[in-house]
Parts: C-alpha cells; structure tokens; sequence
C-alpha cells in the first residue's frame, strides 16, 4: 500500500479533524471505599453496575445481561460499632432448575452488615449476632462486597413457578407427573 492510501483510511475511522468518538463502549470504574472512614464520615455512594462486571455471578446466570443500581450508606450506631447499609435492585436471568430455562429474577435487597477487625471476626464465629458482620477494608471493592451480597440472596436452585415452567413434553409432562405409575401400566398392558 502507498502511503496516502493508508492516511487516508487512517482519518476516515480516526476523525482527528472532527473529534469523533466511533463506537466508544462504556467503562465503569470500579469504586472502592476505605470502609472505616466511609463509616466514620457517614457517606454515601451509588450507581449502577453491568451484571457482566460480577464475575463469580456468572455461573448463576443464564444471560449476563442487565443493570443493578445501588446504594451503600456508611454510619456510626450507638454502641460505636461502624456499618455499611447496602441496597441493590435490578433483575437477572437465571436458570430455572426445573425446566433449564432462563427465568427473570428480581434482585431487592437491603443489608446492615458491621465493620469488624480480623480479630473480632473470629471471636465471633461461635456467637450469635443480630447482624451480619464483614472485614472493614482500607481498599474495600465495592463491586466485590455488592456481589457477595446478591450471590448470598440467590436461591439455591431457582425454579418457576408451579405450572409455570415450559419444561419439554409441556402437558403429557405434566400428566405423568399426576400418574407417576402410568408408565409401569403401559409395560403390564403388553
């Protein structure tokens, strides 16, 4: 190729002249908190976050697509113990255990965990608390902490609901399920 041949395909997808972005994908940054002070200072922070972006949810999921919005509010209780009120909405696709079908799921949570030290923590493995309690975290990863949270409030085996499910076989699936023993009539039939 000559040389004006490749400039020129150069300015036509790289519009230095204009400025123009071509296909830009958006990037979310990944937000950390130094939890303790967070706390101490009673802030607040929120977003959105790409299902994608959790990658330990993935093997949950049918489909990687959607968008949660959340909200982490940090504060001081009475008895001086730190804490992250997490919140998180949005819905996934799971797989339903039933049919192996994908399935909406709605994610809804609000969660009061306790900042605590190495120490504490294993003090408390024996005890029972009111409240859930997690490492306080110079760099904490938000994303990391907001996935631990939904992988938690995930269903073991998520299914339809009854009657729901577009299993294979759709009615005669469901009569044999009315006569388990239908089968074994057929064979003493033959």
């Amino acid at each position: 190729m000559n040389s004006t041949l490749e400039t020129s395909i150069f300015l036509r997808f790289f519009d230095r002249e204009r400025r123009k972005i071509y296909h830009a994908r958006l990037m979310y940054a990944r937000p950390f908190i130094d939890s303790l002070d967070f706390a101490r200072n009673g802030q607040r922070i929120s977003g959105e976050a790409p299902v994608a972006e959790l990658p330990r949810l993935q093997d949950m999921l049918e489909d990687p697509q959607g968008i949660l919005s959340y909200a982490i509010r940090g504060g001081v209780d009475k008895h001086g113990e730190h804490f992250l009120d997490v919140s998180v909405s949005g819905r996934c696709k799971v797989r339903c255990q039933r049919c192996l079908e994908g399935m909406d799921y709605p994610i809804q949570l609000d969660t009061h965990l306790i900042l605590r030290d190495q120490t504490s923590l294993d003090q408390l493995e024996d005890e029972e608390v009111e409240f859930d309690s997690i490492l306080a975290d110079a760099k904490m990863d938000v994303l990391n902490l907001l996935e631990d949270e939904i992988l938690l409030s995930l269903p073991i085996a998520p299914r339809h609901e009854q009657g729901a499910c577009q299993a294979a076989g759709g009615e005669n699936r469901h009569q044999e399920e009315l006569h388990p023993f239908a089968a074994l009539a057929k064979l003493k039939s033959n």
